[in-house]
Formats: C-alpha cells, sequence, structure tokens
C-alpha cells in the first residue's frame, strides 16, 4: 500500500499532516536512509521512514471517550509533580493524546485519539467547534452578564473571549448554566465569569463538536463508535465548507 509522506508520518500518531509538511520540507525525515523534502513524495509499507533517525511506523487510528476528573492535569507528564490524566488512564493506551485540554480544576469530556489530522481539526481556530459546558457560579446571571459573555469579553490583552449561555437553574445565590464555546483561549470560561466578577463553583465538559459524555463515569475511559467518528467526520467537513 502506498501513502503520501505526509499521511504516512501523521498515522504513525506523532503529528498532524500540516505538521508533517514542515517537518518534510525542513529536512527533519529520511525515507531509507536518504532525506526528503518533497511534498507529495509517496511511500509503501516496505520503505523505512525515520523523523529526526527514529523509525516510525503508521498505526491503526484508536478514538476514546474520557471522563476526566478534577484535581488532574491533561498532560502526560508535569515538571511540579502533579496528577496527570495518564495516572487514571490504562497503560495500553499510553499513546493517545488528548484533543484540547481542560484545567486542573475542570472536569468532563476529552476525546482521546492517536490521529493527528483530527486532533488538527477539532482544535484549529479557523474550525469553529462547538464545545458545551455545564457551569455553576456563585451569585446570580442576569440578562446584561450574558449579552456581554455573547458580545465578547476582553480576557487578556488583545485576546477576547466570546461565549454563549443558556441559564438552567438558579438555586438560592448561584446560577447553573450551559456554556457554548467556538474558541479555545485557555481557561476562557473561568476568566470570562472572573471578569463580571463572578467564581465558577464547577465546570464540566459535556460535549465536543458531535461527541458526547453521555454515561462515562468519573476516570472512565471508552472507544468511540465508528459511526461517531463518521458522524463527526462528516460535522467537520461541513463546518470547513461553511465557514
Amino acid at each position: 500500500m502506498q501513502y503520501r509522506l505526509n499521511k504516512y508520518i501523521a498515522q504513525s500518531g506523532l503529528c498532524s499532516r500540516r505538521d508533517a509538511d514542515e517537518l518534510i520540507t525542513s529536512g527533519q525525515v529520511q525515507v531509507n536512509g536518504k532525506t526528503v523534502t518533497e511534498l507529495g513524495f509517496k511511500v509503501s509499507d516496505k520503505d523505512k521512514v525515520f523523523v529526526n533517525k527514529t523509525l516510525i511506523r503508521p498505526k491503526k487510528h484508536e478514538y476514546y471517550r474520557f471522563y476526566k476528573p478534577p484535581g488532574y492535569i491533561t498532560t502526560s507528564d508535569d515538571e511540579k509533580g502533579r496528577k496527570t490524566i495518564y495516572d487514571i488512564i490504562p497503560k495500553e493506551l499510553h499513546g493517545l493524546k488528548p484533543v484540547g485540554r481542560l484545567d486542573k480544576d475542570s472536569s468532563g469530556l476529552i476525546i482521546m485519539t492517536n490521529d493527528g489530522d483530527l486532533i488538527n481539526e477539532l482544535t484549529h481556530p479557523s474550525v469553529k467547534v462547538a464545545k458545551i459546558y455545564i457551569v455553576s457560579v456563585d451569585g446570580r446571571i442576569n440578562a446584561e452578564h450574558i449579552r456581554q459573555m455573547e458580545s465578547g469579553i476582553e480576557i487578556e490583552p488583545g485576546k477576547t473571549g466570546y461565549a454563549d449561555v443558556t441559564v438552567l437553574e438558579s438555586p438560592q445565590n448561584s446560577t447553573m448554566m450551559q456554556v457554548v464555546l467556538y474558541q479555545g483561549l485557555n481557561r476562557q470560561i473561568r476568566k470570562m465569569f472572573e471578569h463580571l466578577g463572578f467564581k465558577v463553583k464547577s465546570l464540566k465538559r459535556v460535549q465536543h463538536a458531535t461527541i458526547t459524555i453521555g454515561n462515562l463515569k468519573r476516570g472512565e475511559i471508552k472507544p468511540i463508535k465508528p459511526l461517531q467518528i463518521r458522524e463527526l467526520k462528516t460535522y467537520l467537513e461541513k463546518l470547513k465548507k461553511n465557514g
């Protein structure tokens, strides 16, 4: 079977095809001992492909849903010695990478995969992928707060966060909401509410694109069904065409 070199590299789980193109043109890829810089170069299963002198092989793509509990960071290693999601995920799945991040205090859905192209499509700023959260804050959110979040709040110099907000419950002196983001700014929801004078009590992601958290339990990881992956890729194709 023949592959374009960038696809071969992407299917190894190393990176996306776009990043593979940069590796190729910068002279970091060797095929059968020779450096290849030509985009579109084709290889087969019989060829030996090295990236920075490390042999790589295509892998079968795997897709999982993971319910991240609060208290864990979304990385494979941490210099400060904090707990990471890989302390929970079975060792045989440690080759999977998270699609985006959730901060330490947040919980909920993380898509895990070794499909570099899909990771790139789901996280690239040019593709406005919906991410849905259930958020609880101290205090009462009113229509003016919602208007400000929808029209945009500067959360850092030069960075404006936007969110669609629907109030679900307002028990006593607190508010529970559904918050929809189409951006991926660091700690965006928390910073937007802080700007408005509210402290986030809990933040849980329940949906990323077409994939939902479903009946997963905290710390649980399960394969995503092939039909759901096809629906996800169809959704992304429509977004790119309309975008």
